[in-house]
């Protein structure tokens, strides 16, 4: 089963043209997978696609089942809220809440009820070893801790997909390396499907397949 199929999938962007351009790729799901590219190479684009936050210029995408380039405005927040989580290099995080808040706000936006989200935040956090942090203001926190509470808010609504944009480009090689065996261990235990794009070489052996982009073409298909 395929968690990602996309056939002759081509964004373009009226301004400067650059985007990607006839891409065709299957990723199974359950699958940790690494993008790379170089700055330009389309590699914000493809995430923004299977995000839900843009549609194709022409081609086909599915996302866990769902057709984006079918799916009406509705239909995309609904994506959003349920299916992809996102894990951003900068946080994101809202430096007025605590930890605990900010990990359970997607949960209440995408109408869970407030105990059973807090629970479930509470676990997650507590898995990824931030149950001594629940009641800090995010600005108290370090860079590793605040990605570790990301990473949390991301998982919230258990989604079909993880997206991760740079998750390690603020932290430190000790934090980068907890941070992402923190990734392919939730790949183990759960069924979410990891696509990490990243400069860095330090997750290639935790990946099972490896895409690279060029010029928004795919010049690498998975291994």
């Amino acid at each position: 089963m395929y968690a990602i199929e996309a056939r002759g999938l081509c964004r373009l962007h009226g301004d400067t043209g650059i985007g990607i351009q006839d891409i065709n790729l299957s990723i199974a799901t359950g699958s940790f997978v690494i993008l790379k590219g170089e700055s330009g190479s389309g590699k914000s684009t493809l995430l923004s696609l299977l995000a839900g936050l843009d549609r194709p210029t022409a081609g086909e995408l599915r996302v866990a089942g769902h057709h984006i380039g079918q799916l009406d405005e509705s239909g995309m927040t609904q994506f959003r809220r349920h299916v992809v989580g996102v894990i951003f290099q900068s946080f994101n995080l809202l430096p007025t809440l605590t930890v605990l808040e900010n990990a359970v706000l997607p949960g209440l936006l995408a109408g869970g009820k407030r105990a059973d989200v807090t629970q479930r935040a509470s676990e997650l956090l507590e898995r990824l070893g931030m149950g001594h942090r629940f009641h800090h203001k995010t600005g108290a926190l370090s860079g590793g801790e605040m990605q570790r509470c990301a990473i949390a808010r991301a998982l919230i609504n258990n989604p079909a997909l993880l997206l991760a944009d740079e998750p390690t480009g603020n932290l430190d090689s000790k934090n980068s390396r907890i941070v992402l065996e923190l990734l392919a261990n939730i790949r183990k235990d759960a069924t979410q499907t990891i696509i990490m794009a990243t400069h860095s070489d330090m997750a290639d052996d935790l990946a099972d397949e490896k895409l690279l982009l060029c010029d928004g073409h795919l010049t690498q298909s998975p291994a």
